[in-house]
């Protein structure tokens, strides 16, 4: 009888999310959603939730200290003899990494037409290139996956808009549409090109709302059979295997005319929905969404921290970051630092500093001033990098993304031996490992990879320049000379995550407080498990030797993990330039 009652409450707490969005209640959506939850319950009986848990997760934690994400392509590494993921697989089994990272997020593999992977031509299907479901679900009995979900547009040559065009009845509103004519200047643009692209039609010229390429043409949610189709497909990747889908672009999701068509209610609500259909049809998958804006609005994909996203990018990180190294001024990056809330124990930040796109500089707006990001974006344009400019309202430029592998950006691979820039960079990525949240690891920091300089020259894409694809020997022979800066980075990030994982500290659940050091180049915090244990991360992200007080400390502590040092919390603690400690 209680069971009976609770599917009743769902049912209809699905209604009432399904009419924050629309308005009504279509009988289509609701329909079909009830089908679809009921049909994933019939699949995998329930468990009974713990009374002081909520029924999403079931009793079981949503994450902890040994989470580790890789981001890679699912053709990252190939051998010319099997399918790249299963390459890819060998590979990273090869070299332990299995041991240290605990879930993989393949970017898209669905047959895609542009983007390089993000113009998706089928949904549910794997580019037969990069090989089979089978050896994705072989990839996942050794690693956790992340999938993504590529949801506010697809390819021109999806099923779909192919139907569109030809006028069936069924798919007649499945894209978004507007007159030439309308006035569109309050539409927010991540990229400068058309927004509107024509297409002839059997009924005629359509000009399809294509928000970030001509390829990649708008869904129309205000369809209640498209979101249908597209929580359906969510649903199909959770069970899948994925653990945690990203919603890709969800920020542009609905347009509305005369809006500025970013994060608008409808769009939030949107989000509820697939929250609220995905903790009742398989539990425990979390939702990341992606969205690189500034970060009062990205953190707002929170909701009220048991409703929306459980994970959000932590977009700010990689430009403050590198503005703490290049500037001198650590103290920003701290004050952001010490910004930074969570509005429930159910909610965590996705922590990286590369990812397949560029290093964008919008979400450093308000935190940085304009000539510090300006002085970034002419250092990558001196170490062959891109720079990608929006336009301003009063018709000038300013960049929003620098196209360069992480690596590159942090030191001058021209002027700084492969020992320094090697460890340099891995000061980057020990501050980000320690942060509060999931770490995320492109794959490309991972390996210590140079800039594509030849990838964008002969593709004409920037962003090609962080997205190198290995062979299996390609790969291998880089990492072999014992003194290379790849076979450093390497190995260095190999030893932070072995050390990470033992560190219970690293639990997303643990605090963070930032302590009040020299604005110099030190930045440090205090990470809190409630269990009682603790962890203090001190970093020195300049070039000179610092040292910090026990008083500025103010946590005991008798070693440094990362070091292997026994210390004296009495003495000042010594950093040699670009060090950080682990401190327990």
């Amino acid at each position: 009888m209680s069971q009976n009652l609770d599917e009743k409450a769902d049912l209809q707490q699905t209604r009432k999310r399904i009419a924050d969005v629309y308005g009504t209640v279509p009988d289509l959506l609701a329909d079909g959603l009830e089908r679809l939850i009921e049909r994933c319950r019939k699949a995998t009986p329930q468990t009974e939730p713990d009374a002081n848990t909520s029924d999403a997760t079931i009793g079981t934690p949503l994450w902890d200290h040994r989470d580790v994400v890789l981001i890679t392509y699912a053709d990252q590494v190939s051998d010319g003899d099997t399918a790249p993921l299963n390459a890819q697989h060998d590979f990273l089994v090869r070299h332990e990494l299995d041991k240290r990272i605990r879930c993989v997020h393949l970017l898209p593999f669905c047959p895609s037409t542009s983007d390089d992977g993000f113009s998706v031509a089928d949904y549910l299907a794997v580019d037969p290139a990069f090989g089979t479901w089978d050896d994705i679900q072989s990839l996942g009995q050794d690693f956790d996956l992340m999938y993504d979900l590529v949801l506010n547009h697809s390819s021109q040559k999806h099923e779909w808009f192919q139907k569109f065009l030809a006028g069936d009845e069924e798919h007649a509103d499945f894209y978004c549409t507007a007159n030439p004519d309308t006035d569109l200047s309050s539409v927010i643009r991540p990229r400068s090109l058309p927004l509107l692209t024509r297409f002839d039609a059997k009924s005629g010229e359509l000009n399809v709302w294509t928000t970030f390429s001509a390829d990649q043409v708008d869904l129309n949610y205000s369809n209640p059979e498209v979101m249908l189709r597209m929580i359906e497909t969510l649903v199909e990747y959770a069970v899948r295997g994925a653990r945690i889908i990203r919603l890709d672009a969800i920020a542009f999701l609905w347009k509305e005319i005369g809006t500025t068509c970013l994060h608008l209610p409808q769009t939030h609500a949107a989000v509820r929905l697939m929250r609220h259909v995905l903790d009742q049809a398989v539990p425990g998958t979390i939702i990341l969404t992606e969205t690189n804006v500034p970060h009062a609005e990205n953190i707002s994909y929170f909701g009220n921290g048991d409703d929306e996203a459980q994970m959000v990018y932590q977009f700010s990180l990689p430009p403050l970051l590198l503005d703490a190294i290049h500037s001198g001024d650590s103290g920003v990056l701290a004050d952001w630092m010490r910004s930074l809330n969570l509005p429930t124990d159910q909610t965590t930040y996705f922590n990286f500093t590369a990812s397949h796109d560029g290093i964008g500089v919008r979400p450093a707006e308000g935190l940085v001033p304009p000539e510090r990001i300006n002085a970034l974006a002419a250092l990558v344009l001196d170490r062959g990098g891109k720079v990608g400019m929006r336009a301003n309202g009063d018709g000038t430029e300013s960049p929003y993304e620098l196209n360069i592998t992480y690596l590159d950006a942090v030191a001058d691979r021209r002027s700084v031996s492969p020992a320094e820039h090697s460890r340099r960079f891995l000061a980057t990525q020990a501050v980000m490992l320690s942060m509060r949240g999931i770490p995320a690891i492109y794959f490309h920091s991972l390996v210590g990879s140079p800039s594509d300089i030849e990838g964008v020259e002969a593709s004409g894409i920037p962003r090609r320049i962080n997205r190198h694809k290995y062979t299996v020997a390609e790969l291998e022979a880089v990492l072999e000379p014992a003194d290379s800066l790849q076979r450093r980075v390497f190995e260095g990030y190999q030893r932070l995550l072995d050390v990470r994982k033992e560190q219970v500290a690293f639990d997303p659940i643990a605090t963070q407080e930032v302590l009040d050091l020299p604005r110099d180049g030190l930045v440090g915090f205090v990470r809190k498990h409630p269990d009682g244990d603790t962890l203090t991360m001190i970093a020195n992200l300049s070039d000179q030797p610092r040292a910090v007080t026990p008083e500025q400390v103010g946590v005991i502590y008798q070693q440094d993990v990362l070091a292997e040092e026994q210390l004296d919390p009495t003495e000042s603690l010594n950093l040699r330039p670009f060090q950080v400690r682990w401190l327990v």
